[in-house]
């Protein structure tokens, strides 16, 4: 009997990478949850941090930076103050934010390349030198000179006036550091997706012992109703017995689903820096708000021009072209000057200033293997973009149209289980009724007890998957970190 609610916990949980539970045959599954997985197969219909997020950050996005320390009493929290913590405390955020900073000083350092550079040197030499000891000596000379000294007080410059690969690598420094800050932009629609779904399966989570707790008070009537009709001699043993393993069955199940919710409130502490020892309530809940679902194919043009990691994408590619160009500029000649100017003598008084200038061109004559290397290394890098670009295109659409069918899907789970509920504690009420009035004996109301469990998990699993389809369509649109508001609705 706690199959149906176990599984079902479990398997909303098992959406975010790394939440992994036993296994679970397909017929221990409510039916509203099978029909979603048919129709999503091979995968859950939603998966928050899989849907084109930046690689090898997805786990980071799962950790955050603790916030403060925890303090007495509960915490309430609602979905946009756990969203707004999110976007300053989590980890995958501070890593992308970290990595454009990075960007940005490697496009200073390129920049270097092209711009003059100026330095400055003060010395001040003492030396007295043997002439002897260099093979010169004269009659009547003393062959020891000095000690004298020398400062000199100098600048040097130096700057690049045809340097086209030392431009090309700037452009893809450039190119670079506007990909990576695109990117930290999209990691904020991936912050408020993954707190979004770590929120929203607290929410089924509390929703599910309130209503496991609402069944173990049925539960507890059938039992004193069976207990008194058997005391009274007008029912068996067996129904008793029957009515007291439903309500033990109830009880460990809602053993389950409270360890279930503080699991689930655990993560999501973890993803918005609450410390793990903070205790806290989260205080939206999640009523059905339907959403006009947009035209699929205008909801990708939509995307196309607002997705922060398809335009990242864009620029990965202009990076790695201007790489291409840089491979074959390296063949190229170069022009630079150089010069110096400064202040030498014996001391300060006794100086006199000098100076130097240099024009140089350096032209490479023969380096066909390094060139031809550098060529094909840099072909194959703009050939791999240009790819994962193209991926990126249609992953976008697949994300728009996923989401969409998601939301029409879960939408009708939703009406179907809603009535289903209210058809199931109907028929609960009437079972107990005959049971009481003594026209029935206690096998109705145990399997009447089976059924509203069921239609309750049915329900609350519906309810989240189509507020978690919304968020989803948020994100594929590119829009989750600022318009999820108007996505979820309600309170």
């Amino acid at each position: 009997m706690i199959a149906v609610l176990v599984t079902l916990s479990a398997g909303l949980r098992a959406q975010l990478p790394g939440n992994s539970g036993p296994p679970t045959t397909t017929d221990e599954l409510p039916v509203a949850v099978q029909a979603q997985q048919q129709l999503s197969q091979p995968g859950p219909p939603v998966n928050p941090v899989s849907t084109a997020s930046p690689s090898g950050v997805n786990q980071s996005f799962k950790g955050s930076i603790v916030e403060g320390k925890a303090t007495d009493g509960v915490l309430p929290l609602s979905l946009d103050e756990a969203i707004q913590s999110g976007l300053r405390t989590n980890l995958g955020l501070v890593l992308e934010s970290a990595n454009a900073r990075g960007q940005g000083g490697q496009r200073l350092v390129a920049l270097q390349d092209l711009l003059p550079k100026v330095t400055g040197t003060a010395s001040i030499t003492v030396q007295q030198i043997d002439l002897a000891a260099y093979g010169l000596k004269f009659p009547g000379i003393n062959p020891i000179i000095g000690p004298f000294q020398v400062i000199d007080f100098r600048a040097y410059l130096t700057d690049n006036l045809v340097n086209l690969e030392s431009f090309q690598k700037y452009l893809a420094a450039k190119h670079n550091f506007e990909s990576a800050k695109l990117s930290a932009q999209d990691a904020r629609d991936l912050v408020v997706l993954t707190v979004g779904n770590q929120y929203l399966l607290c929410v089924a989570d509390k929703a599910r012992v309130t209503a496991v707790e609402a069944e173990l008070a049925s539960s507890k009537v059938s039992l004193a109703q069976a207990t008194d009709a058997h005391q009274a001699g007008t029912s068996p043993r067996l129904d008793v017995l029957r009515a007291q393993v439903d309500y033990q069955s109830e009880q460990q199940t809602l053993i389950a689903a409270q360890n279930s919710l503080e699991k689930d409130k655990l993560a999501l502490a973890r993803a918005i820096g609450l410390p793990l020892d903070q205790k806290f309530d989260v205080t939206d809940s999640t009523p059905f708000h339907e959403l006009d679902t947009p035209d699929p194919n205008a909801a990708f043009q939509q995307a196309l021009k607002q997705r922060k990691d398809l335009a990242a994408a864009v620029e990965d590619t202009k990076s790695a072209e201007a790489q291409k160009k840089a491979a074959f500029d390296d063949q190229l000649p170069t022009a630079k000057v150089t010069g110096n100017f400064g202040d030498l003598g014996e001391t300060v008084n006794h100086s006199h200033g000098t100076y130097t200038a240099e024009g140089e061109i350096d032209a490479p004559i023969l380096q066909i293997a390094k060139t031809r290397g550098n060529n094909e290394v840099a072909k194959a890098a703009l050939t791999q973009a240009q790819a994962k670009q193209s991926d990126q295109v249609q992953q976008v659409n697949a994300d728009v149209r996923d989401a969409i069918l998601d939301i029409q899907t879960a939408a009708k789970l939703v009406d179907a289980a809603k009535s289903n509920v209210e058809l199931a504690r109907e028929a609960l009420s009437e079972a107990q009724e005959r049971f009481k009035a003594g026209v029935a004996d206690d096998l109705p109301v145990s399997q009447a007890l089976a059924t509203d469990r069921q239609a309750e998990d049915q329900y609350i699993g519906a309810l989240y998957q189509h507020n978690i389809a919304k968020l989803s369509l948020a994100r594929a649109l590119g829009v989750a970190s600022t318009n999820y508001k108007d996505y979820l609705g309600g309170k």
